[in-house]
């Protein structure tokens, strides 16, 4: 908000306090400034001077040349051609090295050889209108109406002497958004009374509600209405001071009704808004909620379509005005003007918002209602209005109002325990001054209580209270302390510790870690060949590539690898960890298992899974195995696996299938592991065991049997690892074969065993009764026959 510096002197007297430092002090106080600007910055060195004699210039028939005393030792000499001026009047007078607006400067000179010593000014070369200075002429200089001190900066007296500060006021604090407001401020943070104006209550003997009726139809969206009456209108130019203070915060004068309902909504942060009332059908004013596909033409000269949703302010036939938004075309202050009906109301702030928005329509008015107002404001602001209307005489106020306040706001109670604020904010302020600050920004101090005022809303509980403390107090004033606490050192939970190991494990294996959205496309799921049933869908998303949440890693990070190879990169390997979201339904939240995604071009089956073993391995996740998957339409059938641990069914890793792959304009073989980060969190062991070099020689043997093709390598690894005993060091499996000198449906598999012992050396006997055992379970449980 901006506003006027000299408005705010007003309230609170900071005369001498230069606008640098005036600015500092609030924004550490709480109310932020965003910026300041002189309103005169451009006039400089401009003062009052009054000319003491005037001769004609001997080489020119409309030059003059005049002796002005400017308030210092020295009478200046002044050619001019202006023919507007006496002996004994008061000018504005350019000194030399004076600026004006438009850049230009002025400078001792001989005009028709005669030495000029600065320059009388016009309202124009003061960058002012003919209004804002009573009887200046159009053509001439400005000669003043009464006598100035000569010397005395012009600015004073033309009002140019006045700062424009710019303030961030956030939107819990609508109370800011007024001149009372930012006064109040001010006279706190500063130490200095708070000097404010009640409005006094003008009327005739005359009583409004023979003017006016009002009904109230949508009291939960209309708290407070009041209706007060103007007759013996006088439509005319506000004067200078309501102008000037208009448009320091950017409100563009119109006439002194309007400028009125303008100047009081600064003055109390209560919009206003004044009907004529000869457009007031039926002699009546009914707030009511508009009728659907209800037009209205607003004061920007825009039909807009209203819905049932929004309040309105009607007459007996039609809307006049949308509540808290901006008033109708069809009732607006006319130039023959003669009878007006002021309205000042409390409205529903999230109810005008949603005006506001939806008719593309935000004004002063509504982003005040919309933050939530005072309702006591109504009563004041109406009757300052009325006030003002006598004061600038503008009119006849009409006796009496029209106030349907059904429900009164009341202030709240809250304790006040000088040890707990101090404790709580590390500081020892005497009670006294915490009453002293509570004092001054308006709150009642009985006892050990304090009743809130109803223009701050905001202050809700003791830590409300403290802050209030605190900000006028001083944050400079507050000592810094060291934390006591006894809480330990902070450091990675388990989870986020393991995540580091799984990502730093991955990078030494050569994959790029790569992060993608949690918002995906809306038809990511068939894309993959999957249906897109229990897909979580965003009811407003901001396009269709986010118009769903990702339910699994594959979609982004095939985006990826094709991203990548569509820039002809080699050999791309990548890694995400990352959650996916689902089983969505309207009694919980979505569930949100983190996954581990690996994958990547250009390599083999066998090289991937060799990776996941030795991450796996790395991070102690025992009892790992792979298992032929079933059909999965987003994988190659033949060469995919489901991923175990333990009995768990943790992921699923293979070949992309072509034709998926062909989708993403993958036209290489992909490889791709999906795996539940939880189960392997589950499973990690927290802490590595070393072992000691062997101090034994190991024996090694080889065996090679014949097995039915349908039995997968996993279940023979399985049953020589059981039955080996624990002196089976190492199992490989070397060599697979099927050909001539195997029978039809049969594969040869061979195995190299490594045993070692770690108290002796192994014997042939040793080996030989583990080799045999070997070799009975394997016929035993799969069938399988030594070659």
């Amino acid at each position: 908000m901006k506003i006027s510096l000299n408005w705010i002197q007003e309230y609170a007297d900071i005369a001498g306090i230069s606008p640098k430092d005036y600015a500092e002090a609030m924004t550490l106080s709480g109310s932020k400034v965003e910026g300041f600007a002189e309103v005169g910055e451009a006039v400089q060195n401009v003062v009052i001077g009054k000319i003491l004699e005037k001769e004609k210039h001997p080489d020119a028939d409309r030059l003059w040349i005049c002796k002005v005393d400017v308030g210092t030792s020295e009478t200046l000499q002044i050619v001019t051609a202006a023919q507007n001026m006496e002996a004994g009047d008061t000018v504005a007078v350019a000194l030399h090295g004076a600026t004006l607006p438009g850049g230009i400067t002025i400078k001792t000179g001989k005009l028709r050889g005669v030495v000029s010593q600065g320059m009388f000014c016009s309202h124009e070369e003061l960058g002012l209108s003919l209004s804002d200075i009573p009887g200046a002429a159009e053509d001439g200089i400005i000669v003043f109406p009464k006598a100035y001190a000569p010397g005395t900066n012009v600015k004073k007296v033309v009002g140019l002497d006045d700062v424009v500060v710019d303030f961030e006021i956030t939107s819990n604090r609508p109370d800011c958004l007024s001149a009372i407001g930012l006064g109040r401020e001010t006279a706190a943070t500063f130490g200095k009374p708070f000097v404010t104006h009640t409005p006094k209550m003008t009327g005739n003997d005359e009583n409004i509600n023979d003017f006016i009726k009002v009904q109230v139809q949508a009291p939960e969206k209309c708290t407070r209405y009041i209706a007060r009456g103007v007759k013996n209108i006088r439509i005319a130019p506000s004067p200078r001071w309501m102008r000037d203070r208009l448009t320091a915060s950017g409100i563009r004068p119109i006439n002194n009704i309007v400028d009125i309902t303008n100047y009081v909504m600064l003055e109390y942060g209560q919009p206003m808004h004044a009907f004529d009332r000869r457009y007031l059908k039926g002699g009546e004013i009914i707030v009511r909620c508009a009728a659907a596909d209800e037009t209205i033409t607003t004061l920007d000269g825009v039909s807009r379509k209203l819905d049932s949703d929004m309040l309105v302010i009607a007459d007996a036939t039609r809307a006049v005005a949308v509540a808290g938004v901006m008033g109708g075309e069809n009732s607006e202050i006319q130039s023959d003007t003669t009878e007006v009906i002021f309205e000042s109301a409390m409205f529903h702030g999230p109810s005008v918002r949603r005006a506001a928005k939806r008719l593309g329509l935000r004004t002063e008015s509504s982003a005040r209602f919309e933050k939530g107002l005072d309702s006591t404001l109504s009563l004041a602001a109406v009757n300052r209005a009325c006030e003002l209307v006598e004061l600038l005489d503008a009119g006849t106020v009409i006796g009496g109002m029209v106030d349907i306040y059904p429900t009164p706001s009341c202030e709240r109670v809250l304790p006040l325990d000088a040890d707990k604020i101090n404790h709580f904010l590390g500081t020892s302020i005497p009670r006294e001054r915490m009453e002293e600050i509570l004092t001054a920004i308006g709150f009642t101090v009985k006892g050990d209580q304090i009743s809130v005022p109803t223009f701050r809303a905001d202050v809700e509980e003791f830590a409300d209270v403290a802050e209030e403390i605190a900000r006028f107090y001083g944050y400079t004033e507050i000592p810094a302390t060291a934390l006591s606490s006894s809480a330990g050192i902070g450091g990675r939970s388990k989870s986020q510790a393991m995540e580091e190991r799984i990502a730093d494990m991955l990078s030494v294996m050569g994959y790029y870690e790569v992060m993608t959205s949690s918002f995906t496309e809306r038809g990511a799921a068939e894309k993959l060949g999957r249906s897109s049933e229990g897909c979580i869908f965003i009811k407003n998303p901001l396009g269709e590539e986010n118009a769903a949440m990702r339910n699994t890693l594959l979609h982004t990070n095939l985006e990826v690898l094709a991203h990548n190879a569509n820039q002809r990169i080699a050999n791309v390997r990548t890694f995400e960890i990352g959650k996916i979201y689902k089983d969505l339904d309207e009694k919980t939240l979505a569930k949100e298992p983190k996954m581990l995604f690996i994958g990547g071009y250009h390599t083999d089956f066998y090289a991937v899974k060799g990776d996941l073993e030795a991450l796996f391995a790395s991070l102690g996740v025992s009892s790992v195995r792979f298992e032929t998957a079933p059909e999965n339409a987003t994988f190659h059938p033949g060469k995919t696996a489901a991923i175990f641990i333990g009995e768990e069914e943790a992921g699923i890793f293979g070949a992309i299938h072509p034709e998926i792959a062909g989708r993403y304009g993958l036209e290489t073989e992909v490889f791709a592991a999906e795996i539940a980060l939880d189960a392997i969190l589950a499973n990690a062991a927290e802490n590595k065991t070393y072992k000691t070099l062997a101090r034994f020689p190991a024996v090694t043997r080889d065996l090679a049997f014949l097995i039915d093709d349908t039995v997968q390598a996993g279940k023979v690894y399985e049953v020589i690892k059981k039955y080996a005993g624990g002196r089976a060091e190492e199992i490989v499996l070397f060599d697979i074969y099927k050909g001539k000198q195997v029978p039809m449906g049969k594969k040869s598999m061979a195995y190299k065993i490594t045993f070692r012992a770690q108290d002796k050396t192994l014997s042939e006997q040793d080996v030989s009764r583990a080799l045999d055992k070997i070799v009975r379970m394997l016929e035993k449980e799969l069938g399988a026959s030594l070659r």
